[in-house]
């Protein structure tokens, strides 16, 4: 028997979990993932994006370098706090394909690198932010 055909070329999971106010851990509710992912879903709507699926997420289990996301059927992992950085991912992976290195995330990685979080140093997060 072959493969089936897939449901979508590409599977997006962006992490809406919230925990508990003051978790150690954080969560990426509290980093503006649900505006986020709304507006990466309005965004692929009006590109006219066809066969991808943008899906909200229980706990993807990376609470400290949220919001994140992971797109399949790749498995590749981002990690991601403005509407640039949604607008990067959509352009660059779900259009042309390929990777936004900037904010990919290892599979084994915990919290973001020195550099990763230097990048948001001085910058406003979340929806609003462009």
């Amino acid at each position: 028997m072959s493969d089936p055909a897939a449901f979508y070329r590409a599977h997006v999971f962006c992490c809406t979990n919230r925990r508990e106010a003051g978790h150690v851990r954080g969560c990426c509710a509290e980093k503006d993932a649900e505006a986020l992912r709304g507006y990466l879903k309005d965004q692929a709507k009006a590109a006219g994006l066809k066969g991808v699926r943008i899906n909200l997420a229980g706990c993807l289990d990376r609470c400290e370098l949220g919001p994140v996301m992971v797109i399949y059927p790749e498995g590749v992992w981002y990690h991601y706090r403005t509407r640039a950085d949604v607008d990067e991912i959509l352009q660059t992976h779900l259009v042309e394909g390929g990777r936004v290195e900037r904010l990919l995330l290892d599979t084994k990685q915990k919290r973001l690198t020195p550099e990763q979080e230097a990048a948001y140093a001085g910058s406003s997060t979340g929806a609003a932010s462009a």
